[in-house]
């Protein structure tokens, strides 16, 4: 396999710098609200600060960084597959598949299942049966083409997104507004447990895609330029396919579909900080995160007492740089 560059000082400094701003994220944002906190009563676990510090906004803040992260890495992961630097975690149907299958549980009136939240999980199965209807329709003699999952998963993403107005459109009220809500995108206080196992998802798929690094890197030029190189392509592709779908439809499932993180944070990283993976990926998970986690405390006190739910702020956020995107691209 061709060697790559050496990373260098300024890159090293890049992945630092990101890693800084998680560890300030973390440290700050959990003050931000409407309701003003002491920090000597929080220390001193005196109610109602302390309750509300840990139990409503530091597991906030956590989520918001667990699901921007997983969103950010995969848009760089969607978009080393088919090398298109456009490419969202939305363009393989996967968050609209989810979305749908939470939508399902919404109209069933299902609280939970198996003492899971029944949203959590209808969320998860929609996903898993995206991947098995992109991955099953894409794939001939056993190998998965980017363009193939391209075009699978815009039909779908297009299937999923008709059934999920029409549901929206026939549910009664009260279901209906339930629909709206979650189709927002919302990061909200979780418990523990949960935030436990999305950190052990996200870490071990963070793992082994930044292990593959030199591959990815390789692949962006083309598949059959990384099979003279000692590259799998199809295998590489079948391991992103599925990491990047996990990371979706785990952080759509505890917040409900988020855009934008997927694109914003990838593309800012390869055009300041280097195109790289083994510098993209990483920073573009730590960053992801810091930037949702950051829209979500702005949403909570912009218009105190109320709040905007964060997918509200990183479409606000995202759309005018998509337009700009766009118009700077073509």
């Amino acid at each position: 396999m061709d060697s790559l560059p050496v990373i260098s000082f300024r890159e090293k400094l890049w992945l630092i710098a990101s890693g800084a701003a998680v560890v300030a994220a973390v440290v700050l944002l959990p003050w931000i609200g409407t309701a003003p906190l002491t920090p000597e009563r929080v220390l001193a676990r005196q109610s109602p600060d302390y309750p509300i510090f840990v139990e409503l906004r530091l597991s906030r803040t956590l989520l918001g960084l667990l699901v921007g992260s997983s969103l950010s890495l995969a848009g760089a992961l969607f978009q080393a597959m088919l090398r298109e630097s456009m490419a969202t975690p939305y363009t393989l149907g996967i968050s609209s598949a989810a979305s749908l299958g939470a939508i399902l549980t919404i109209i069933a009136g299902l609280p939970s299942i198996l003492g899971l939240p029944a949203v959590w999980l209808g969320a998860l199965a929609g996903a898993g049966s995206s991947v098995a209807i992109v991955a099953g329709a894409s794939a001939r003699q056993g190998q998965l083409s980017s363009f193939r999952l391209l075009l699978t998963g815009i039909s779908l993403n297009g299937i999923c997104s008709a059934l999920i107005l029409m549901i929206h459109s026939l549910a009664r009220e009260h279901r209906s507004i339930s629909i709206l809500q979650w189709l927002l995108g919302n990061v909200d206080s979780v418990r523990y447990s949960a935030l436990g196992a999305f950190a052990m998802v996200a870490l071990v798929v963070f793992v082994i895609v930044v292990s593959r690094a030199r591959q990815w890197n390789l692949l962006m030029v083309g598949e059959s330029w990384a099979a003279t190189r000692g590259v799998n392509p199809g295998r590489l592709m079948r391991i992103g396919f599925f990491c990047g779908s996990a990371l979706t439809a785990t952080a759509i499932a505890l917040s409900g579909p988020i855009g934008f993180v997927g694109l914003i944070v990838p593309h800012i990283v390869r055009s300041r900080i280097s195109p790289d993976y083994r510098i993209l990926m990483p920073c573009s998970f730590l960053l992801g995160g810091v930037l949702l986690a950051t829209a979500d405390a702005v949403g909570r006190t912009v218009v105190a007492p109320a709040e905007l739910p964060a997918g509200a702020v990183m479409a606000l956020i995202g759309g005018p740089y998509l337009i700009w995107l766009v118009r700077r691209k073509f």
